[in-house]
């Protein structure tokens, strides 16, 4: 019998934090040296050895700061120029990042509320076309629900509020939250079942979903359903990454047994809540790659150099997951327990790099405001 559909993450004690302390400190002459920080990683009872990605793919190499200061940075879009938006989960502020560290709030979006527990002000995404439109887009909780909405940032501030996407059901935990365009041009959207399973099967919902829509909210062309929706049968996916060939790929919170990394096809059914981890029921999907949830509970996931990165929170870890078109090799850990929950990990664009953020000041984390950071790993 499944327990609450909600896995809660146990705040570290103050003795996980000093510890955490100490091993980030022996972390950066590791890194230093180019020395692993963790052990492979199973990778769920499917795991059959790297067979994917092998070759002169790049592997992080070491670790800087690019800001610390920051209360739970939950969302993060690339700009033209190279600088990133991030979104504040709790405090509803937009900011605006570069290479170099410095740190500008651009806004806060209207009308966001937080549900005490997952929700708040979550992904953000920033339009293909930008240099023409000014258009961003965020997807966050408001007094009746989880919505997405567009704002126009001329550069400097946002504003020209507009609501795109309601009624998606909104609970303390589960609500998805991740955004970001596509190849093709339209945006997708994570969203969680809000503690409600039933929902995740219920076609007709918006929840427990991954909806793909066009600049205006409307159902992009060729959905398999007509609606929003594109894919069905999750739980709390928080992760989206396409790979060169145009592969979407999604990190998926489980129950209490796996953890998941999906690779989304239209109309597909991947499971919940009949299947948590790999799945034999005709008509659903299982998942590539699964995980005890103590070594993961992904949040952000991105693709660079022939691997997939995946961003534990529970787990405290860095995934690398090789991939060769559709197959997956043996997922290996980095910076295991070194710099905490790791929520949101984006490829940096014209550089063989990520940035990875941290929310250890999250309700699970034990941290005060302000702890949080985002890091920069190189790939080599």
């Amino acid at each position: 019998m499944r327990k609450s559909t909600h896995r809660p993450h146990l705040p570290p004690h103050s003795s996980t934090r000093i510890r955490r302390g100490l091993i980030a400190a022996g972390a950066a002459t590791a890194l230093a040296a180019g020395l692993l920080l963790g052990a492979a990683g199973s990778g769920g009872a499917a795991d059959t050895g790297d067979t994917a990605g092998t070759g002169a793919a790049s592997v992080p190499s070491g670790v800087t700061t690019v800001s610390s200061g920051w209360t739970v940075p939950w969302g993060l879009g690339w700009l033209p120029d190279g600088s990133a938006l991030i979104t504040e989960r709790d405090s509803f502020a937009v900011s605006r990042l570069t290479g170099s560290g410095t740190r500008t709030q651009v806004g806060k979006v209207p009308g966001v509320v937080t549900t005490g527990g997952e929700g708040g002000l979550l992904g953000v995404a920033v339009s293909p076309s930008w240099n023409s439109d000014h258009h961003v887009y965020f997807m966050h909780s408001s007094a009746s629900d989880n919505r997405i909405v567009r704002m126009t940032y001329d550069g400097s501030s946002l504003s020209a509020h507009k609501t795109l996407v309601t009624g998606i059901k909104k609970n303390r935990f589960h609500n998805g939250g991740r955004i970001a365009f596509g190849p093709d041009g339209y945006l997708y959207a994570t969203t969680g079942d809000a503690q409600d399973t039933a929902l995740a099967q219920d076609k007709n919902s918006l929840n427990g979903k991954i909806l793909r829509l066009t600049k205006d909210g409307a159902p992009a062309p060729g959905n398999p359903f007509g609606t929003l929706v594109y894919s069905y049968g999750h739980r709390n996916p928080q992760g989206l990454a396409w790979d060169p060939d145009g592969r979407l790929w999604s990190a998926e919170f489980g129950n209490n047994a796996y953890d998941e990394l999906n690779l989304i096809e239209s109309g597909k059914n991947y499971g919940w809540p009949i299947c948590e981890g790999s799945c034999s029921t005709p008509g659903m999907t299982g998942p590539e790659r699964q995980w005890r949830t103590g070594e993961a509970s992904p949040s952000g996931v991105a693709y660079a150099d022939g691997a997939l990165y995946m961003a534990a929170l529970r787990g405290e870890r860095l995934w690398r997951i090789p991939v060769d078109g559709a197959d997956t090799g043996t997922p290996q850990a980095y910076y295991v327990n070194a710099y905490g929950r790791q929520r949101t990990v984006a490829a940096l664009p014209g550089a063989s790099a990520l940035w990875l953020t941290t929310t250890n000041a999250d309700n699970n984390g034990g941290e005060p405001d302000g702890a949080d950071k985002v890091l920069r790993i190189e790939l080599r």
